[in-house]
């Protein structure tokens, strides 16, 4: 009473004199938080302390009532702004230093005044209803995932980077649901139908890295070499609970060790803790103490494959060394996200390397990043490694496979260039000093440029601050059959004469030996002096180990014979720079590639390369051939994919391969075989189908036949899992064989509601914009492309880019072409970043325009 007295009483002087009006504001107020708001409050705002506590009701919709007290210290004062992106009637009371004051709130933020606060300690209570767009709720439980800038749609906060804090949390709710957040828990308190958490105070965190998730889920604590570890899932498969949970253990324990080791910095958080939670938005998210996965990674059974195993170990390993690269040290601005991303990726690889060999890991840092990193930086829409940011509204649009596979190529061409061993000391000077703060590119650039002795700025400038890649050429000359001369010359893609050093090997083939020499391509030009008096080889493989980055010439003569390639490594490098070749129009034709590929399913036993080349040929199939050359060679690739299956006696090879099988299948035979599979529950010989599988396999079938059936309602009566019996039923309108009910589903993902759940909706679209759907489902582009901006805005940072590849990647017809063509010229003044993420998505669909045939 005493406070709404105080109110009452302030309330008329502030309308009579107009203070707040007459403030002179030196930041502007507007929507997001601007760089120059942020550079200012971390300027005057330390010593953050939140306390908040929310009030979590059973019901998903009803609301969730909730309070928070912030304090901090000012070395100025102005007008304060608090970061909050709900409507005002989510503010119920707010008092500044202990005196009630009239809520004034404009363009996403709280408007406290220059006479209410003071210089040092100050104190702010706030009520409010909590915001539900970033707590993705769900029946009976919820996560809350606040990066890069979704804590303010939570809780009013200052939500920026470097305005780190410790957050003392509270939870009420419901008996029976179990809780984690980022401190450990201290104690409970039982009422009637609710429990009360309380948890210890946390360690020092920005706003994107606090979260706790609550709901119904199964409890495990562990103790792995003396440090307690807890796990919260939903999963109910006892065979996946049994293969998985004691090795998601043992993978965050090595993981731990090695970094422990590698960093010589002690794991530094209070306590290990990570949640899976069904069809989570990303792979995982390194919230210290909550780390959330995608449980559909964790759980795996035993018809997994071995690349599936090696994943799950890589996302431990990536989550896990984001403690030190992320959550220890942390980025000043989200221009500078990449950084986090890529030591997680890179230290992630070295954990791979430790426990799987030099050979695996090889394989699979060339797989994991080089495709993806080219997909990227081939486009009309390629973009750098650090890219300006001017607004962190803007911030999800910076995420992309170029921070996360680009980026991990460069450093690992940096730890070269430096020598691994200078390359550590200069990391690990790095973690030190900025410890449990904040940090540039800048910084760490200066700490390692006094580690070596190379131009690391102007190395810097091409590789991290410049898109794009280079374009390899090379000349030969001979002197007999000797060579006399061999150099390699490289050119931007888009031309001009820029030089990325790099460092990687070319082999020369002979008919009894090889030779491999190194290149190291400092210039323009490089001469290989090591090549002079060598022999004529019979041909050269350029980027041998895979090292390298670029557009690599092809010699035809190693496509001959590229099959007799006895490395795995040097096959892949092939059969990458192949593909690249193909989509630049150079040395194949789709057709021409798609037959040379489709002979390696039987002979490549490799799993990852058998992975890498199927996904090759279902790519070049339905995306770069006309459909009458699809008709063509359809009958022909199912029986060599089906006899390479049958033949194949790698339990993981013949689970590729039918995957690849149920993905370009289109004969009525084919179709009959599938749904015998299906119906019968009775895998091919040697193969393990689970429960995900037949789902996947009766998605398949609704997708291809245009008869009545029921596969779909028997699946869903056949899944036992309530989260993923949710996920059918979901999914279940954009593959009805009624146009109408696929029309409407469309149109329901026009209101945010239907779009919660963000991997449903990009795995719909994909279905729905299936080559075999498209004459129906071509007219939802325009509509597609008009909701980007907003699917920005109210989406999670991956979701543009998932959006746009899902309604997009399946098209290679002229009309389409000419909508994004239509859409991009009708839209002038559109967001650049959202502009590069069409012409990144879109690409292949350019492409085909000029080599489909």
């Amino acid at each position: 009473m005493k406070n709404i007295t105080k109110y009452l009483l302030l309330l008329p002087l502030l309308i009579s004199t107009g203070f707040a009006q007459q403030v002179k504001q030196s930041i502007a107020v507007e929507p997001g938080v601007s760089f120059a708001l942020a550079t200012s409050r971390s300027a005057s705002i330390s010593n953050i302390q939140y306390q908040l506590h929310f009030n979590i009701p059973a019901e998903q919709t009803a609301l969730i009532h909730s309070t928070e007290s912030i304090d901090f210290k000012l070395n100025k004062i102005d007008q304060l702004q608090i970061d909050f992106k709900q409507n005002t009637d989510h503010l119920k009371t707010i008092s500044v230093n202990g005196e009630a004051t009239a809520i004034s709130f404009k363009d996403e933020h709280i408007l406290i005044e220059p006479q209410y606060l003071k210089l040092g300690n100050n104190h702010i209570e706030i009520a409010f209803i909590a915001g539900n767009e970033s707590l993705n709720r769900n029946k009976d439980f919820l996560y809350a995932l606040f990066v890069p800038d979704h804590a303010r749609t939570v809780f009013p906060c200052f939500d920026q980077p470097d305005l780190k804090a410790n957050f003392l949390l509270s939870l009420t709710v419901p008996i029976d649901w179990k809780v984690m957040a980022n401190a450990v828990k201290k104690d409970s308190l039982l009422q009637a139908n609710t429990i009360t958490y309380h948890f210890k105070n946390s360690d020092k965190l920005p706003t994107y890295l606090f979260s706790f998730t609550a709901g119904r889920y199964t409890f495990i604590n562990k103790k792995m070499k003396d440090r307690n570890m807890e796990f919260l899932h939903r999963e109910t498969d006892s065979a996946k609970i049994k293969l998985s949970v004691d090795s998601v253990f043992v993978a965050h324990r090595d993981a731990i060790d090695f970094l422990e080791d590698w960093t010589a910095i002690k794991f530094p958080f209070q306590k290990v803790g990570f949640v899976g939670v069904p069809d989570f938005q990303f792979g995982g998210m390194e919230h210290p103490g909550e780390v959330q996965y995608k449980a559909s990674a964790l759980f795996l059974d035993q018809g997994a494959t071995k690349d599936q195993f090696i994943s799950r170990s890589n996302l431990i390993s990536h989550e896990t060394a984001h403690m030190w690269f992320g959550d220890l040290v942390t980025m000043k601005w989200f221009n500078d996200v990449w950084m986090k991303e890529v030591f997680a990726n890179f230290m992630a690889d070295k954990v791979t390397e430790k426990l799987m060999g030099k050979s695996t890991f090889d394989l699979k840092f060339l797989q994991d990043h080089y495709p993806a990193a080219y997909g990227v930086d081939r486009t009309l829409g390629a973009n750098p490694i650090r890219q300006q940011l001017d607004n962190l509204q803007e911030a999800g649009s910076m995420y992309g496979n170029i921070i996360y596979h680009k980026a991990p190529i460069m450093m690992r061409q940096l730890e070269l260039l430096m020598g691994k061993a200078d390359f550590q000391k200069g990391i690990r000077e790095y973690l030190k000093k900025y410890a449990y703060s904040n940090a540039t590119w800048n910084d760490l650039i200066t700490i390692l440029s006094k580690y070596t002795k190379s131009d690391l700025y102007s190395w810097n400038k091409v590789w991290v601050n410049e898109p794009g890649r280079p374009i390899f050429s090379y000349d030969i000359k001979y002197d007999g059959d000797k060579i006399s001369d061999l150099s390699l010359n490289q050119t931007g893609e888009t031309g001009g004469q820029r030089v990325w050093p790099q460092s990687f090997t070319i082999k020369l083939v002979y008919p009894i030996y090889n030779k491999v020499l190194t290149v190291n391509a400092k210039t323009a030009k490089t001469i290989i002096t090591e090549a002079k008096g060598l022999a004529k080889p019979q041909y050269i493989l350029f980027n041998a180990n895979g090292a390298g980055y670029g557009l690599f010439p092809i010699d035809q003569l190693m496509v001959a014979d590229v099959y007799n390639i006895t490395d795995p490594l040097e096959r892949a490098s092939a059969y990458i720079n192949c593909y690249e070749n193909m989509l630049s129009g150079k040395s194949f034709k789709p057709y021409e590639l798609l037959v040379v590929l489709l002979k390696g399913i039987t002979v490549d036993k490799n799993e990852m390369n058998l992975r890498l080349l199927t996904g090759y040929i279902t790519n070049i199939y339905w995306t770069f051939l006309k459909a009458e050359k699809r008709e063509s060679i359809n009958v022909l690739m199912e029986k060599t994919i089906w006899k390479a299956l049958d033949e194949e006696k790698q339990a993981n090879n013949k689970k590729i391969l039918f995957n690849a099988y149920q993905n370009i299948y289109q004969s009525a035979d084919a179709a009959k075989r599938m749904y015998g599979i299906w119906f019968k529950q009775s895998a091919p010989e040697g193969i393990k189908l689970s429960e995900d599988d037949y789902s996947s396999l009766a998605l398949t079938l609704a997708l291809k036949t245009d008869t009545t059936n029921t596969i779909l309602k028997e699946q869903l009566s056949r899944t036992k899992n309530e989260d993923r019996k949710n996920r059918l039923i979901y999914l279940m309108p954009a593959l009805s064989l009624d146009v109408k009910e696929r029309d409407n589903f469309f149109n329901s993902l026009k209101d945010r509601k239907n779009r919660q759940k963000e991997a449903w909706v990009a795995t719909a679209l994909a279905y729905l914009h299936h080559p075999v759907r498209q004459a129906t489902s071509a007219k939802y582009l325009g509509e597609s492309l008009d909701l980007l901006t907003e699917i920005q805005k109210t989406g999670d940072i991956f979701f543009p880019q998932s959006w746009l590849a899902a309604v997009f990647s399946g098209y290679n017809s002229e009309k389409a072409y000419a909508v994004v063509q239509e859409f991009l010229k009708s839209h002038p003044g559109y967001s650049p970043k959202l502009k590069d993420k069409i012409l990144q998505t879109t690409d292949n669909l350019r492409r085909a325009q000029q080599i489909m045939h």
